[in-house]
């Protein structure tokens, strides 16, 4: 008996983590160069973004990468609720006056204390992730049921409200689609997650016709042409950068774009800075660097015999997964611009820390 514990526990798998310190260092690079005009014009500092990511994203995120890699996944499942729970807390505190902000933006996202600043909304979505895949697993086929599919949808639909209320469409759809597929995973009923899809899909369209910001964004990127200086101001330049970047690029530092012309270069737009720099060849690379990444972990929850482990890994790699894809499909024209940044590669020192630490969790997984 002693044998067979022993020869279950794996070494962690290095491809897998190959795979995402590839993305993230060639994050830092490019970040590196996107930044640096509107680091000069806002901070006085040509590398203020990329000291950022590193003190508050890449620093913490590796120390908490190194001890979520060490301590037992099943621990998360006993105390998934507290998780959760928390999460939900931080949520609720963007809307308290002095603490919450819109940080200049739409969407009242962020936690405030001094110069510290945080999205609480990032540590929602791994919560909701845990939380899920121990409800999920402790249901077992009783999520086949009417009674017990329903219950999975009012505990997840709590958080979803909180982020509408802000209001965050970018983060309410990964959230919904999240809910969807870790619904999908632990065996649900087509038919039911057919029912919340539609009724997922009627909401959407809802809450785009009933807000004017929403509605524009939505005809512009059905119609980016009809306002190049308004509206679609953003998606016409970032069309520019990524055609200008032909084949082989204008070569690492040499963007255009990101001198005041560009928005949210450092962000949002930083997949169109790396097209315009380094080519089409470089970013397909890119691309197929992430879909290896996200099929591996893919393959270490196909491989884990621990449900709560399965649906724990399927989770955290289908949220990177949709954000990947919602990132690069506004960039090239595929999907309405959403404020939603790429993983591991757009700056935001909370997202960074996150991810890996949620990568920290797949590499547990994986060693058992």
């Amino acid at each position: 008996m002693r044998r067979a514990v022993t020869t279950a526990n794996q070494g962690a798998d290095y491809v897998f983590i190959g795979y995402a310190s590839a993305i993230i260092l060639f994050g830092l690079l490019i970040l590196s160069s996107a930044g640096v005009a509107v680091g000069l014009d806002r901070f006085s500092d040509a590398y203020f973004f990329i000291k950022r990511q590193v003190l508050f994203g890449l620093i913490p995120g590796a120390v908490l990468f190194l001890i979520l890699s060490k301590i037992d996944f099943r621990l998360w499942r006993k105390i998934s609720l507290p998780i959760f729970v928390f999460a939900g807390i931080l949520l609720t505190m963007v809307f308290v006056p002095g603490i919450g902000s819109d940080n200049n933006t739409f969407a009242r996202s962020w936690i405030v204390v001094g110069n510290f600043s945080f999205q609480p909304i990032e540590g929602a979505k791994l919560a909701l992730i845990i939380y899920l895949s121990a409800v999920l697993a402790s249901l077992g086929k009783g999520v086949r049921e009417v009674h017990g599919f329903v219950s999975v949808l009012m505990i997840s639909v709590i958080p979803l409200v909180l982020i509408a209320l802000q209001p965050d469409t970018g983060g309410m759809f990964i959230m919904g689609a999240l809910i969807v597929l870790m619904l999908y995973f632990a065996r649900a009923k087509l038919t039911h997650l057919g029912i919340v899809c539609l009724l997922g899909i009627l909401a959407f369209v809802l809450m785009i016709f009933s807000t004017p910001y929403r509605a524009d964004r939505f005809m512009t990127f059905l119609h980016p042409e009809l306002d190049p200086t308004g509206q679609g101001y953003q998606i016409n330049q970032a069309f520019l950068a990524i055609g200008t970047g032909g084949w082989f690029g204008l070569g690492l530092g040499h963007s255009r774009q990101k001198f005041q012309y560009l928005p949210e270069v450092h962000a949002d737009s930083i997949f169109a800075v790396a097209a315009e720099e380094l080519g089409f060849i470089v970013v397909c690379l890119c691309i197929i660097l992430y879909v290896l990444f996200i099929y591996r972990g893919f393959a270490i929850a196909e491989k884990t015999s621990d449900e709560f482990g399965k649906l724990l890994v399927f989770g955290i790699m289908s949220w990177i997964g949709i954000q990947t894809f919602m990132n690069i499909g506004a960039m090239v024209g595929l999907l309405p611009l959403t404020g939603v940044p790429l993983p591991f590669m757009s700056h935001g020192g909370t997202a960074l820390m996150v991810g890996m630490a949620a990568l920290g969790i797949v590499v547990n997984v994986s060693k058992n």
